[in-house]
């Protein structure tokens, strides 16, 4: 996997879906373009619908790493 700076850290362990996008979608919000947003999540449907909402808000999703009980996503802020 190739290495991202991280600008933010977003912890959604432990929320089920949609909680996770609709966090995701707030926090992003208050970021500047350009910078990195790490989301962490434990709800195995966040893989899904994390690719769904980048195709769809048009962020670009850096790297998606699956460690089996908790996934870990990259998201650059592109608007």
């Amino acid at each position: 996997m190739t290495e991202h700076e991280i600008n933010q850290t977003l912890d959604c362990t432990g929320l089920l879906c949609p909680m996770p996008i609709v966090k995701t979608s707030k926090f992003i919000k208050g970021m500047q373009v350009g910078e990195t947003l790490q989301m962490i999540s434990t709800d195995p449907g966040s893989k899904p619908d994390i690719e769904a909402w980048a195709r769809q808000t048009g962020h670009e999703l850096l790297s998606s790493v699956d460690e089996g009980s908790q996934f870990q996503f990259v998201i650059k802020k592109t608007h």
